[in-house]
């Protein structure tokens, strides 16, 4: 009786107005937290996948592996973080507003649209992916200029610095969503496919291989959950698939977000044309998929990171 009354409490209280408040508090913390252990995890990796996308010409002969080896020499260790501070400050809300928005998502499309099963996963994570992006965009622009500097040739003294010279030089509010359009619509298959792909292998592990693959929730007993291991290699692969779709957007968004630090900028002003140009100069392999196998390496362990990290999150905060 007493585990029994353990379990129904918090469910109980979650009707009261206080504790809606708190879940929604603490389910934003989760993702938030998700997101930057996700990040800090591959941060090297994105700092040279911003310098090969946008070719920068200090290590545009150089391959993944090779400027990951460039960087510290020319730049010192922490080079390899260049614009992680901006990165922090953008992936936190980020990460909250896409967790939370995706559990949200789905439950309106289930309650109020009728959309169950696994589309209803494709469609959230979608709708909660744009939503993130639309509210942190700003961050991002900032994160991908400061990322592009290389020593001794800063354009930017810091993240203040950099919101200053945009807004002033580039258009004010509209200079910070150069490149939005892309990301939106390379964010929904990408978002949607991950959470998709993440959710259906959860689903479908847990209800084909309960035992095997589950375990019972350190905050609920009555809710199973995937084991650490199965988290990881799910949100891994979650990623990979997700990536693969959606990276050719990624890197029109990257050239058309640097803008003026590119002296080819003038080429880069729509999704199409951009998309165009680097087809048309650089191909295929050396263009749209430029960095692709960097993806692969930081795509896999950064969603394994984010799933499993929120799935911890959420034991910890009491959300199952």
């Amino acid at each position: 009786m007493t585990s029994q009354a353990a379990v129904s409490t918090p469910a109980a209280i979650s009707n009261t107005p206080a504790q809606k408040d708190y879940y929604w508090i603490r389910s934003f913390v989760a993702g938030g937290v998700a997101g930057c252990c996700a990040k800090t995890t591959i941060a090297p990796l994105d700092r040279v996948k911003i310098l090969l996308q946008g070719q920068n010409p200090h290590y545009k002969h150089l391959g993944v592996f090779s400027t990951l080896g460039a960087v510290p020499k020319k730049e010192g260790f922490l080079g390899l973080y260049k614009g992680n501070g901006a990165m922090m400050v953008r992936i936190f809300p980020y990460g909250a507003i896409q967790f939370m928005a995706f559990d949200n998502y789905k439950k309106l499309l289930n309650k109020q649209m009728g959309i169950s099963g696994h589309i209803h996963r494709l469609m959230a994570g979608s709708m909660a992916g744009m939503t993130a992006v639309i509210c942190t965009y700003p961050l991002d622009v900032i994160r991908a200029r400061l990322a592009f500097q290389v020593k001794g040739e800063h354009r930017y003294t810091g993240i203040a610095n950099a919101f200053q010279t945009i807004y002033l030089k580039e258009g004010g509010v509209l200079g910070f969503y150069r490149g939005l359009t892309p990301t939106l619509i390379g964010m929904a298959p990408y978002a949607g496919f991950s959470f998709f792909t993440y959710g259906t292998l959860k689903s479908l592990g847990l209800k084909h291989f309960p035992e095997l693959l589950g375990r019972p929730s350190s905050d609920n007993p009555d809710v199973l959950i995937l084991k650490t291991q199965v988290n990881l290699l799910c949100g891994g692969m979650a990623g990979a698939i997700a990536q693969t779709i959606s990276y050719p957007l990624d890197v029109a968004r990257r050239r058309m977000q640097l803008g003026a630090v590119l002296p080819d900028s003038e080429k880069c002003v729509s999704l199409s044309k951009t998309l165009k140009y680097v087809y048309t100069k650089y191909g295929v392999k050396k263009g749209l998929y430029r960095g692709l196998s960097l993806n692969y390496i930081r795509c896999v362990p950064s969603q394994a990171v984010a799933f499993t990290t929120y799935e911890f999150m959420k034991q910890v905060l009491h959300l199952n």
